[in-house]
């Protein structure tokens, strides 16, 4: 997947002009203040937080003996905030999810390394053992896991991101017949605008066009310039970037109960179970102690927290 890091630094930037914390309420709007602690430039300082987890040591002898070696090798599709992107430098990934797999790689006392990769290639890739793990805000559904397992750590779902003003009158999914729509390829927001689309022709009104790209950058820049009427996206980012892009200027959130609601997981091997459930136990100590709280109230998406870390919990 192409991308240019150069403009991912420019529009990280202009985006942390002005980050509030963003949650994922019923009209898909949370909490309006700026996250405790958080620097003036709106990301907040999560390295202490991280920092405090210490290395379980029954867990890290469960652990696989490559991943005791070698650490985790944990791929996403590096765009998405505040679920993962990349900082300033356009190269140092950030994110309540890389937060969060530092603070489970901590608690099974080995590393973790980030790869960036398309989102259509992560399950691929996982499943030829390239990679340990998937965590990019990828929804666990049956038939991914017929694939994959997952270990669930968040709760989200599916959200329209129009222009500000809504130029385009979109109130929720049966005004969006006839609009030009943007998606990313290979995810449940593509599936539901295919569907949409479907369900749009039976009803005798326009299809949907489908613009699929492997770009959230490259969709913002589509809808900004009235190429497209919106954007599907997940609740976190959706709610991010239409509070911080322009200052708040460019996009808006349509109001109303989150398409498709379900759990996010951490993608892994079928075949490794250890690591599996290594990486699950981990996420419940963390949930137990308060570390996963502290890391969402951080990054404003505390919304979408989980009570038990599930495997497969997904429908």
């Amino acid at each position: 997947m192409s991308r240019s890091r150069a403009a991912q630094a420019v529009l990280l930037a202009s985006l942390a002009v002005l980050v509030t914390a963003c949650g994922g309420g019923p009209d898909g709007a949370g909490g309006t203040s700026q996250a405790a602690g958080a620097p003036a430039s709106g990301i907040p300082d999560t390295a202490a937080i991280v920092q405090a987890v210490q290395k379980d040591a029954q867990l890290n002898a469960a652990l696989p003996g490559n991943v005791k070696s070698a650490g985790l090798h944990l791929a996403s599709n590096l765009q998405s905030a505040p679920n993962n992107f990349y900082a300033a430098d356009g190269k140092t990934p950030i994110g309540y999810e890389v937060d969060l797999a530092k603070a489970i790689a901590a608690k099974l006392g080995v590393t973790v390394t980030h790869q960036d990769m398309a989102f259509g290639s992560l399950i691929t890739s996982l499943q030829s053992g390239r990679i340990d793990l998937t965590m990019a805000g990828m929804n666990d559904t049956k038939a991914r896991q017929a694939q994959i397992d997952f270990v669930d750590y968040f709760t989200s779902g599916i959200t329209i991101m129009i222009r500000k003003g809504n130029p385009d009158g979109i109130t929720g999914p049966d005004t969006l017949c006839g609009k030009n729509v943007a998606v990313v390829q290979g995810t449940s927001h593509q599936k539901f605008a295919e569907a949409q689309s479907t369900k749009c022709t039976q009803a005798g009104k326009p299809a949907l066009t489908v613009t699929a790209t492997d770009s959230d950058n490259q969709n913002q820049n589509q809808l900004r310039t009235g190429r497209v009427a919106a954007i599907l996206n997940d609740l976190p980012s959706a709610v991010y970037i239409s509070r911080t892009a322009g200052d708040g200027k460019f996009f808006e959130v349509v109001p109303g109960e989150p398409i498709e609601g379900g759990p996010y997981g951490i993608g892994v091997n079928k075949a490794n179970t250890p690591l599996r459930d290594a990486v699950q136990k981990a996420l419940q100590a963390l949930i137990a102690d308060g570390t996963y709280g502290k890391i969402l109230q951080a990054w404003g998406v505390e919304q979408g927290a989980i009570k038990e870390a599930t495997v497969n919990g997904g429908s």
